[in-house]
């Protein structure tokens, strides 16, 4: 269906700007708290555990159920929200649930395979992550996975409702949500860390992911969205999220490959380097959830509903506006990130069993990885619109070039630099990424309000 600008709800034409800036205010404020909440539970985990083995068996083992719901449900996410927004704009409330409901049951049903794949072949897929670890730290790290494993479909239900929330303009919530895992993590670890040691941050995850979980389906239905699991068969909506789906799902697994390279070549570094990498990686995530989580979230919706009228100036000025507002706020939080690496460790970290030599190792760890903050930050503009244009496509072909590149860069600059080098390759695909995205982005965008919509099917 071609619908004209004129055709367009008045508020398409006029405030997509500021409805943008206002929720991107909304989420950076509700991610600003829930990284509060996150760095306090790093603190306490680190003044706990340090770099020690337990605490590298736990996020080696952490890792696979979060890369598993990132690859499920965060993927489904990105491949429902354009089509539901569409649908509920022309088709209507109820065609909407029919969507939801059928999308919903379809990713449960994926996250409970992906579960039980990963219940029988953790023994192999483990030591691919952890190659240099000890036995004992490979068979602790491999029975806090069995652990973890229904964290996958917690989070994964959790995921998808925020996602259907943010689609009709609900980010507050959803954005404070996540505060639920840490606030779970901080009191399970200083109730009961000195007697169960690393087996407090399990319960206080998969305590916390439950509480999140049962607040956003609650949150949905108050919606007027029913949280029911039914297959309500196959439509032209349906098979769009499914055709959406597959590239999205393989570009997530290639950027995943990328996290577990980088993993594992740090863990045939010096012991302790797992650890190291991820705290200096805490620090950047912080910013880039508040920066890049808060405007693609935000932004969204709007690109959706821009594209379901065709409004293809309104797709520009929005890209125009935000690429430069990303720019201006990005770059000098990443400059006084590098300039204070050393500092903001010393002051968050060292205390405990985080003594001053890791402090210098972290350091620099950090002042390389903070490179990537306003690439990665403006390239999500890009990454949102091509996504919205259902040209998934070619985010797949993008995650395949940056994992070779990783790959390559890892072997070089980690033979220089160390730890260091790792993270200075992540900086640099990072920029990779987003001269491609912004290629793509500029190419595709239609020249005029009323030409028709470049699918990859019409190309």
């Amino acid at each position: 269906m071609n619908v004209s600008l004129q055709s367009a709800p008045p508020w398409i034409a006029g405030s997509v700007n500021r409805r943008i800036l206002h929720a991107a205010s909304v989420v950076t404020a509700a991610t600003l708290l829930v990284k509060i909440a996150g760095l306090l539970k790093d603190v306490t985990v680190a003044d706990l555990f340090g770099c020690s083995d337990a605490m590298d068996a736990y996020l080696a083992a952490a890792l696979l159920p979060a890369l598993l719901v990132n690859l499920i449900a965060e993927s489904m996410n990105q491949a429902l929200v354009p089509t539901l927004i569409r649908v509920q704009e022309h088709e209507g409330h109820a065609a909407a649930q029919r969507l939801f409901s059928s999308s919903m049951l379809s990713v449960c049903m994926l996250l409970t395979t992906v579960t039980a794949v990963l219940a029988l072949g953790a023994r192999s897929i483990l030591p691919l992550i952890a190659s240099r670890y000890s036995p004992g730290k490979l068979a602790l790290a491999l029975m806090i996975v069995y652990a973890l494993l229904p964290s996958i479909l917690i989070t994964g239900i959790a995921s998808n409702c925020t996602a259907v929330l943010n689609a009709f303009d609900r980010f507050a919530w959803p954005a404070l949500a996540p505060a639920a895992i840490s606030l779970a993590t901080i009191t399970a670890a200083l109730c009961f860390g000195r007697v169960c040691g690393i087996w407090a941050i399990v319960i206080g995850n998969l305590t916390g992911a439950l509480i999140q979980a049962v607040a956003m389906a609650w949150m949905v239905h108050l919606r007027g969205y029913r949280f029911l699991l039914c297959w309500h068969g196959s439509s032209q909506a349906s098979r769009e999220v499914a055709s959406q789906y597959w590239p999205v799902f393989l570009s997530s697994i290639v950027a995943s490959g990328g996290l577990l390279v980088d993993q594992s070549m740090a863990a045939m570094l010096p012991p302790g380097s797992v650890s190291m990498l991820a705290y200096a990686n805490r620090f950047v995530s912080v910013v880039l959830s508040l920066l890049a989580g808060a405007v693609s979230t935000a932004i969204v919706p709007h690109f959706s509903r821009l594209i379901a009228y065709r409004d293809w100036e309104g797709c520009r000025e929005v890209l125009r506006t935000w690429l430069r507002v990303s720019a201006v706020v990005s770059i000098p939080i990443a400059a006084a990130l590098i300039a204070g690496s050393h500092w903001l460790i010393r002051s968050t970290l060292q205390h405990g069993a985080f003594q001053m030599e890791q402090t210098a190792a972290v350091t620099p760890v950090l002042g390389l990885c903070a490179i990537q903050i306003p690439f990665f930050v403006c390239s999500r503009v890009f990454y949102r619109f091509l996504v919205a244009m259902r040209r998934t496509d070619l985010v797949l072909i993008c995650g395949v070039l940056n994992l070779v590149l990783d790959i390559f860069l890892n072997l070089v600059l980690m033979r220089w630099f160390g730890l260091a080098g790792i993270a200075l390759a992540t900086s640099l695909w990072t920029v990779s990424t987003f001269f491609f995205l912004w290629f793509w982005a500029r190419r595709l965008l239609p020249g005029g309000p009323n030409e028709s919509f470049p699918t990859k099917e019409a190309r």
